[in-house]
């Protein structure tokens, strides 16, 4: 009898941070390594933020809190939803946790039984086909095309759709892609889901606020509200105020949901850590500056490395709406040879000898589902960013 479980085996460890660790082992070596591997904002966590946990600490809030979240978090979180998404939820419909990856994880665990069947849009965060596979689910892949900005379409997403179907994973603006869908085209999936009421909606809105350009932000409840009773809606303070590390993830759905997955969490961490819970009150009721100046810097990122990818020798790099990632085509690039004499076969051999040769960390588009790509992360300073831009350039330049 094997010791380990034989789910291990249907379950892959993440590959972001597979290549975030072989850049600090090259680092850690003396070589000159530059990083766009790390899905975190480079800036530090509003002081404000930083204060209310202080005081938090100070008022002696360091006890055991409730599996589902303190009563003033989940108050904020539900005046959150109102103020910015027009959805109405009471603080009882919400639930905090560990990190945006908790409340996956428990959302899928309360409600995935062997057979059921996941949608999920390639190119995907690493970590939704994992979180299907070890609940018992099974991952219904459905792949986007360069040419649709990597949007999924309602022809394909009907497609897609079987009896067995129990999740619809979307998530705008997307890791790794940055496309966010406008209204009429949320809508346009929207109307395929009303047809389907056994398909319940994961909305993963984590990069919600990080929108450039003018476009203007819209979550599936919103639009459809007949989607409402069926909808998870998760978010979290990590990526809009710059709070990675606090470990912050919220979501609001049916009671029902809401009470399975506070279940699991009663047997598997319980309530969040009390301090970042604080510092996140103050994240969602507090002011709302830094959100605005976060965002300004990012889009100006954003224009520079979607300009220097797209000068570089055999890249196609279409300009995201959102997040703060690019997802570059390396297509042309497959089949010539690297400086090194090797012959790229895949993007992952383009990632793995432009970390090598230039000492540039990107994480290569088959781990996201999608390929010949890769992502490029651009949540680091702007003489940064033009220093591997141009070591990408280069790159490209020498294979032949």
């Amino acid at each position: 009898m094997a010791f380990l479980a034989d789910i291990l085996s249907r379950v892959k460890p993440s590959a972001t941070i597979a290549v975030t660790q072989k850049a600090r082992e090259l680092k850690a070596t003396g070589k000159d390594v530059i990083s766009l591997s790390v899905g975190e904002p480079d800036f530090d966590t509003p002081q404000n933020i930083k204060d209310a946990a202080i005081d938090a600490i100070n008022r002696g809030e360091t006890k055991y809190t409730p599996v589902s979240g303190i009563v003033p978090l989940r108050e904020a979180i539900a005046a959150k939803f109102k103020r910015e998404n027009d959805l109405e939820y009471t603080p009882a419909q919400t639930i905090v946790g560990t990190g945006g990856k908790q409340i996956l994880f428990n959302a899928f665990m309360a409600t995935l039984n062997p057979g059921d069947e996941v949608i999920i849009t390639a190119p995907y965060w690493v970590s939704y086909p994992e979180m299907v596979a070890i609940c018992g689910g099974t991952n219904v892949f459905v792949e986007t095309k360069i040419e649709d900005n990597f949007k999924l379409t309602p022809e394909a997403l009907e497609a897609a759709i079987t009896p067995k179907t129990k999740w619809f994973m979307f998530n705008s603006p997307s890791n790794p892609s940055g496309a966010a869908y406008s209204y009429d085209e949320l809508k346009a999936l929207t109307d395929v889901l009303v047809r389907h009421p056994h398909v319940w909606v994961l909305t993963d809105d984590m990069y919600e606020h990080l929108c450039y350009g003018g476009f203007k932000y819209y979550s599936p409840a919103q639009v459809e509200p007949k989607l409402y009773d069926r909808t998870l809606t998760m978010n979290g303070v990590s990526k809009a105020y710059a709070m990675t590390g606090w470990r912050i993830g919220y979501a609001a759905g049916p009671l029902e949901l809401i009470k399975a997955m506070d279940m699991i969490q009663g047997q598997q961490t319980s309530g969040a850590c009390s301090i970042a819970q604080w510092a996140a009150v103050e994240a969602l009721n507090g002011p709302q500056d830094y959100i605005e100046e976060a965002r300004g810097k990012f889009e100006e990122r954003r224009d520079l490395v979607v300009s220097m990818l797209n000068q570089a020798s055999g890249l196609e790099c279409p300009k995201p709406e959102g997040a703060f990632y690019v997802y570059p085509s390396c297509k042309a690039l497959i089949g010539k040879t690297a400086p090194s004499g090797k012959v790229i076969e895949t993007d992952e051999d383009f990632v793995m000898e432009l970390l090598a040769e230039e000492g540039v960390a990107a994480v290569h588009g088959s781990a996201f589902g999608l390929g010949p790509n890769f992502r490029v992360s651009y949540a680091t300073s702007t003489d940064i960013l033009e220093v591997a831009c141009e070591r990408i350039q280069r790159f490209c330049a020498a294979c032949k």
